[in-house]
């Protein structure tokens, strides 16, 4: 029985490491930039956190978008119907460009919105500059994620996942030479992060466009895009999968955001140590995340074969591995929540020790947290993007909507004020909010799946 589904893990791993390595570069980037720039004092962490805040908002409304295109190629692909996949693409790209723009446009405009949030004057104060600079990124970071949403629909992940290695290294030299001011240039601070994050981006759109052009395999899939015709049809289609799935990441990511808003209300010490957490989780949510694609990958591909018994056998095959990787991870966060927060904190800096010492403080107390969240957030990923996969959408978009705002927020809020738990209670409410919606989620996909194997 058990062998139904570890059979699938080797396969599994093989769609989904390129995409947990492309993944985890996105947030390498934020990464490096939280290392390198904790290493000048936390009002800087701080600074970006609360900048990139408004970024992961844009962020998440278009990735969530752009997630719409895989499986509808994946179902194309399964079908061998190269002019659907074709169209898929071609539209894709459109739209991801459009809302780019448009996401870009909206933040950089209203960034002033963070003058009436209550946060550190000083961490506004250099906060807003860095914003104005890494808001230009979302255009080319989004145009990327259409191209790398096709890349992974034809399960050739391995593409993006080089793009984004590339982007790495290209932004820890341009980090290093700017933040610090090395080989004769000048000393930028955050601004210099905020230049490396948007050259990095720039050149993993570059990159695939590169692919597409020279890999001989990706261009004669791509061989008659001039014949395609601009459809209402597939614009509508794309876009009823894809504000959906734009909806749920944005209810998720909005929700975390909260928790960095609220964070600073309690100072810059604990927003500090809430960025620093919440960068560590991410890193393993990268991992979830992968898994989430390859389940999204093959439940389109399942779709299109209308073969409903191996589209559930699958998917818990996925979420198996899945929940093996993340009882790894929860027990590595418990067992070195102390010595983590050191890689960001520098405490032989004299002038910023008993800060530094706080944050390393609150931070091993939330990565406690966080090790228990790793089993509800691998859960809800996979689960909602099999549900993806299978093209529903709006049921699960109220689930997350529910399960973030009107029970998960709530929680946070309670529980996250001064007089309460700070900043262990803000984590509590997160954690409220992914469990709830692992639960339901997974009873949905439950229930979907064996109705379509009784009807089939």
């Amino acid at each position: 029985m058990l062998k139904n589904y570890t059979k699938e893990f080797n396969y599994n791993l093989k769609l989904s490491l390129p995409v947990m390595l492309g993944m985890l570069g996105h947030t390498l980037v934020s990464l490096v930039d939280n290392i390198m720039v904790g290493k000048l004092d936390p009002t800087n962490l701080a600074a970006v956190s609360l900048g990139n805040s408004f970024v992961f908002i844009g962020m998440a409304i278009g990735i969530g978008f752009s997630s719409a295109i895989t499986p509808l190629v994946a179902e194309a692909d399964s079908e061998n119907n190269q002019q659907k996949l074709q169209s898929t693409f071609i539209h894709g790209i459109v739209l991801c460009t459009a809302l780019s723009l448009v996401l870009f446009l909206s933040i950089f405009l209203f960034k002033d919105i963070m003058l009436l949030m209550n946060q550190p004057k000083e961490v506004v104060s250099l906060a807003l500059p860095y914003l104005e600079l890494v808001v230009i990124s979302l255009i080319p970071l989004l145009i990327f994620q259409a191209f790398k949403q096709f890349f992974d629909g034809i399960s050739l992940t391995i593409y993006p996942m080089y793009a984004a290695i590339l982007a790495n290294v290209i932004n820890v030299i341009i980090n290093y030479v700017l933040i610090f001011g090395k080989f004769g240039f000048p000393s930028m601070g955050i601004i210099g992060a905020a230049i490396g994050t948007l050259i990095s981006r720039v050149v993993m759109l570059i990159f695939l466009i590169l692919i597409i052009k020279y890999n001989n395999r990706i261009r004669k899939r791509l061989s008659n895009l001039r014949a395609i015709k601009f459809d209402k049809l597939m614009f509508k289609k794309i876009l009823s999968i894809g504000i959906p799935s734009s909806m749920q990441m944005v209810f998720e990511v909005v929700f975390f955001t909260t928790a960095i808003w609220l964070s600073g209300l309690l100072g810059e010490n604990s927003q500090s140590a809430n960025q620093i957490a919440l960068n560590l989780s991410s890193m393993t949510f990268m991992i979830a995340s992968g898994l989430s694609v390859s389940a999204m990958v093959r439940v389109g591909n399942q779709k299109g074969l209308k073969n409903y018994v191996d589209l559930r056998r699958i998917s818990f095959s996925i979420l198996l591995l899945g929940l093996l990787l993340a009882l790894f991870f929860a027990f590595c966060f418990i067992f070195l929540n102390d010595l983590l927060p050191h890689i960001y904190i520098d405490l032989n800096n004299p002038l910023n020790y008993e800060d530094n010492l706080e944050v390393i403080s609150i931070t091993s107390k939330l990565l406690i947290i966080a090790a228990i969240y790793q089993i509800s957030d691998t859960i809800q990923v996979i689960i909602l993007a099999a549900l993806r996969g299978m093209q529903d959408v709006k049921i699960p978009t109220i689930i997350t909507f529910v399960s973030y705002w009107l029970i998960g927020f709530p929680v946070s809020y309670f529980l996250g004020s001064e007089d309460m738990l700070g900043s262990e209670g803000i984590w509590i409410g997160l954690l409220t909010g992914l469990t709830t919606a692992a639960v339901l989620l997974y009873i949905r996909f439950d229930i979907l799946t064996k109705k379509l194997i009784l009807n089939n």
